[in-house]
């Protein structure tokens, strides 16, 4: 069945949007849960289970295999409370004329609705229509493929099977939900090998997929490498997500200045391709396994995220690249209806201003994170440290990872770490300058999985006195942008260009913002080498900025070319692309210039 919206609700976070299914499922929206934080899920389930009246049994940490067996139940009972709520709207002519009304207005289904009703409403005529004919949205579900630590139990180190992404698929696999993982943060062949265990996700004799694998990735090449990885071992790759390598929120991972529009124009080019040699790979693999061989080939699905805020970009997306679905992510953080952010932190979005929204060091990962200044996370860190006690007591440790100074890894941002490391700073007697700038990178560090989703906790009244209040929060640049909060209905209104009410004056094109920022980060990553420059970090931007000069050439060309699309914009967009090229003109002559020096 072809789907209902052309947008869905990225994962934000840990805890933005751990129940935003049971929120807009009935609508037909497609929204994600991440799965990071199991004791998030078991205290959540607690709560809704006394909301509505469920039997509740807790899973404590004493039960084998209780991170897994806590994702299964959390993602059941909220399968369970959507389908329940999903069948009550297709009882009521309200939440049915809501259902539509949502809706974008070129749906097939929206248009078949409007025939039905367009001499009256009459829900009796129409509810055996109703039942047979809407969709709900799907409830997928996000593994950070690189938060998957060791665990340990009384000082000896489990199986592998229990390694936090592990247990989290495992979770997931053996759940109710008939719906998707979307894998991110990169490839992990040992996680990609253990899928091969649940057969959810292998084809029935119809061809159909109870679980399907979704890959979030930043370029077709790290595409194809995982697609044919899944492929030789039976498993289909149903949806590639295509994300913005820095205009997007959370951890990013900025490709070599190969920008979001030649990326998807060299996936439309190549995606024929892709499915033949894939399918063919997937064929063997089944075969190998003795398994059903669909007869014909499985469908794909590509989406693109990051960046886009207005309905000219949906759509242009949409057209343009033959993409199926794109992600709005960061405006929805001002939507309150639909996500758990709490009231201080709301307000800091609503008047975050471009300068305020960063891309920072503080994730334990060791990548860079977008954040917001002022955070409240950040606040509590920085009131720690200036009381002689930097760092947290991580209390969660899933991103756990450093054995700089232990056998077992700890985290980065975790008390016991900053302690060693600043000790060992001190003995180096480096001058107080000096001293201060290694101390801050030290404490810069800060507790993520805790503070991504305790505002869960704080907006449903949960006790958070292991988290604390201070709360992290990673939206994308585009949040620069949105300045109110809105309500579902207003927010979907905007996506399909039904109502304009957002303030999009000084916003550039997605385009043009993502150009911005890739030279903005090769300005920092030169910066970074001056201070003992060589010839093959020379090359490196060289080549970077390379790419991000042909990426300024195809837009050159698609926007002299466009028609029907950016009328009111275009020259615009045009003065802003060639303002780009001039400073990253410079840019690469001045590291030009240095590496002839150093050569």
């Amino acid at each position: 069945m072809a789907k209902t919206h052309t947008f869905h609700i990225p994962v934000m976070g840990i805890g933005f949007t751990v129940d935003t299914p049971l929120k807009v499922s009935k609508y037909g929206i497609d929204s994600v849960i991440s799965l990071v934080d199991d004791i998030l899920l078991e205290k959540l389930r607690k709560m809704y289970c006394s909301k509505f009246e469920i039997p509740y049994q807790e899973i404590t940490d004493k039960i084998d295999d209780f991170r897994a067996k806590r994702i299964t139940s959390y993602l059941n009972l909220i399968n369970d409370l959507a389908e329940k709520k999903f069948d009550e709207l297709k009882s009521s002519a309200n939440g049915i004329k809501e259902y539509f009304s949502l809706l974008p207005d070129t749906s097939d289904l929206k248009q078949e609705f409007k025939k039905l009703t367009e001499k009256k409403f009459n829900f009796n005529d129409i509810s055996a229509w109703v039942k047979e004919s809407l969709q709900m949205g799907s409830i997928d579900v996000n593994i950070m493929t690189k938060i998957d630590s060791d665990k340990y139990k009384d000082g000896e180190k489990l199986p592998v099977k229990y390694n936090d992404a592990h247990a989290a698929l495992r979770g997931f696999a053996q759940s109710d939900l008939k719906s998707s993982v979307v894998l991110s943060a990169g490839m992990n062949p040992r996680l990609y090998t253990y899928m091969e265990n649940f057969e959810d996700f292998y084809p029935n004799e119809k061809g159909e997929l109870k679980k399907k694998i979704v890959l979030k990735v930043s370029d077709f090449r790290s595409a194809f490498i995982q697609a044919k990885f899944f492929a030789k071992k039976g498993l289909w790759v149903s949806e590639y997500r295509i994300e913005s390598g820095l205009n997007c929120g959370g951890h990013a991972f900025a490709t070599d200045g190969y920008l979001l529009g030649p990326i998807l124009a060299e996936v439309k080019k190549n995606k024929e391709e892709l499915i033949e040699v894939v399918h063919e790979l997937f064929t063997e693999g089944l075969k190998s396994k003795n398994l059903t061989i669909p007869k014909e080939v499985l469908p794909i699905k590509i989406t693109i995220q990051g960046g886009v805020g207005t309905a000219e970009e949906h759509e242009f997306l949409l057209n343009q690249y033959n993409v199926d679905m794109a992600g709005w992510g960061s405006p929805f953080l001002l939507v309150p209806e639909i996500v758990n952010v709490d009231d201080k932190t709301s307000e800091l979005l609503s008047i975050a201003k471009e300068k305020d929204l960063y891309l920072s060091d503080i994730s334990p990962l060791g990548v860079k994170f977008n954040s917001l200044r002022g955070n409240t996370k950040d606040e509590e860190k920085l009131k720690l440290a200036a009381e002689g006690k930097p760092g947290s007591l991580c209390p969660k440790q899933f991103l756990v990872s450093n054995k700089e100074y232990t056998d077992k890894a700890i985290c980065t941002a975790s008390f016991r770490y900053q302690r060693l490391k600043i000790k060992e700073l001190n003995a180096k007697n480096l001058a107080e300058t000096e001293h201060q700038k290694e101390y801050n990178k030290i404490i810069d560090k800060s507790c993520i999985c805790v503070g991504l989703g305790v505002s869960a906790l704080i907006n449903n009244n949960i006790e958070t006195k292991i988290e604390g209040l201070g709360v992290s929060i990673c939206p994308g640049p585009n949040m620069a942008y949105y300045s109110k909060k809105r309500t579902l209905k207003e927010m979907v209104d905007n996506i399909y260009g039904r109502t304009n009410t957002f303030n999009h004056s000084n916003r550039p094109h997605m385009f043009i913002k993502e150009l911005d920022l890739y030279i903005d980060y090769m300005k920092t990553k030169l910066d970074e080498a001056k201070e003992n420059f060589t010839v093959a970090q020379g090359r490196y931007l060289i080549k970077f900025g390379k790419n991000l000069e042909d990426g300024i050439s195809y837009y050159n060309n698609l926007f002299d070319n466009l028609k029907d699309a950016f009328e009111d914009t275009k020259s615009k967009m045009i003065d802003d692309l060639n303002n780009s090229k001039e400073v990253l003109n410079n840019l690469i002559a001045e590291v030009k210039g240095l590496t002839e020096v150093v050569a």
